[in-house]
């Protein structure tokens, strides 16, 4: 397909999105199997923009005047093909499967790029809501945080000890250029795509069907890190979702002790099997999903309590982008009473002298710190731990600067540490 014919196909799938309420992925599958003549190469260039535009939906708005799919992918076309305006009108032509050509004011708009004056919100294309709860995470950062939030996100993998070590796997993810990464010491990183290259699907590869490796974000495996799981300990993993802190926590411990993988929707905790058995992982027991009754039969037992607790996703924004403009208002209060009962849960089960480690994949306050504050006034045995503790205790070394300035938990985001936005608090009952 000519890059006319790409930006097309991302037009039609932007108002499939649109009209349909769709997920992006959803959408780009439908039509890739309606449009078999397709290749590979054309699909991904296509999907490449279309999340493009949608990481930067609201900037490019303002851009254009108009937040049609046609202008979005339009403008989008520009960053994500490294065209110039000039180039964009060229292969917009009214041609055979092109778009129409531009008018004098698209050719305009796509020229001058964003307006100078636009509010930090629509600048860091955050959805309208959210502006306050991040302008008091991030203050006048807050437009940095948001750009980084709408750029590409790179491919990430976890090392697993039980089969190997980072240098191999260095080697066999090579021709991608795969880098160790700053943060985690588990961790090997490909740079994102440029243009419309795709990234590669690195769960095709042999080493990942040897259990060698697992996709997993830096943020994440800092998290599992973070927990310090180790030999013979007792974990619970109470938000289990499809185990991937599961089994990052399995190989810290040696195969050793014992792990509960619980999570209270059965659909999530789906995948954890077929993980758990390439990744040679025997220590982790899988409780039914959604069995309270069973879960607190444990009773207060646990070194450890792994809390990854249900959230907006803010922090994923780069990799889900066409999750930020889904936000409901009134999402933010029914995750504050998720998250409050999943600590409840943690308070109970953990032993004296134990941790829970509190996790989110959010920047916004309410969810972190907010949420911890309100644990603590209701439990007194629990203590926070300063993070720069916990990091030199559970990764050694100098800990990162939290992007919030705070010292109790560690917020991680794209733009201060090349993660994804993540929130960890570790707090210690009482023995």
């Amino acid at each position: 397909m000519r890059v006319g014919g790409r930006i097309a196909a991302a037009i039609e799938v932007l108002a499939a999105i649109e009209t349909q309420h769709r997920p992006a992925s959803d959408a780009l599958s439908d039509w890739g199997r309606s449009h078999r003549f397709a290749g590979s190469g054309d699909r991904s260039a296509i999907g490449s923009l279309v999340y493009d535009a949608l990481r930067r939906r609201s900037s490019l708005a303002a851009q254009m005047g108009i937040a049609t799919p046609r202008a979005l992918a339009l403008a989008a076309a520009m960053r994500a093909y490294d065209m110039t305006a000039d180039a964009v009108a060229a292969v917009a032509d009214g041609s055979e499967h092109a778009p129409e050509p531009l008018t004098d004011d698209e050719k305009s708009r796509l020229a001058a790029g964003v307006p100078a004056g636009t509010g930090p919100g629509i600048a860091a294309d955050i959805p309208a809501g959210v502006p306050p709860p991040l302008l008091r995470a991030f203050g006048e950062r807050l437009v940095e945080e948001g750009e980084a939030l709408a750029r590409r996100a790179p491919v990430d993998v976890r090392v697993n000890t039980l089969k190997a070590d980072r240098e191999k796997v260095l080697k066999a993810l090579a021709r991608y250029a795969a880098e160790p990464m700053a943060l985690s010491p588990l961790g090997v990183r490909i740079a994102p795509p440029a243009g419309a290259a795709r990234a590669p699907h690195v769960e095709g590869e042999t080493a990942h069907g040897k259990g060698w490796y697992e996709v997993q974000d830096e943020g994440s495996q800092i998290a599992a890190a973070i927990a310090g799981a180790g030999p013979r300990m007792q974990v619970l993993d109470l938000c289990a979702g499809a185990g991937g802190k599961t089994l990052a926590m399995a190989a810290a411990m040696q195969n050793t002790g014992q792990i509960y993988a619980y999570d209270a929707d059965r659909r999530q905790l789906r995948p954890i099997f077929e993980r758990l058995k390439r990744a040679g992982a025997r220590n982790v027991q899988v409780l039914d999903g959604g069995d309270a009754v069973a879960l607190e039969a444990l009773g207060a037992r646990f070194d450890v309590v792994l809390i990854d607790a249900p959230c907006t996703g803010s922090g994923t924004w780069r990799r889900r982008p066409d999750s930020k403009w889904r936000l409901r208002p009134d999402a933010l209060a029914e995750r504050q009473r998720q998250q409050d009962a999943v600590l409840e849960q943690g308070a109970r089960l953990v032993k004296p002298g134990g941790r829970i480690v509190y996790v989110t994949c959010s920047l916004l306050p309410e969810e972190n710190g907010d949420r911890v504050a309100a644990v603590l006034a209701k439990h007194p045995e629990l203590s926070v731990e300063p993070f720069a503790e916990v990091w030199r205790r559970q990764i050694g070394g100098d800990p990162p600067v939290s992007a919030d300035g705070g010292s109790g938990g560690l917020l991680l985001t794209p733009a201060r540490h090349g993660t994804d936005g993540f929130f960890i608090a570790s707090l210690r009952r009482a023995a």
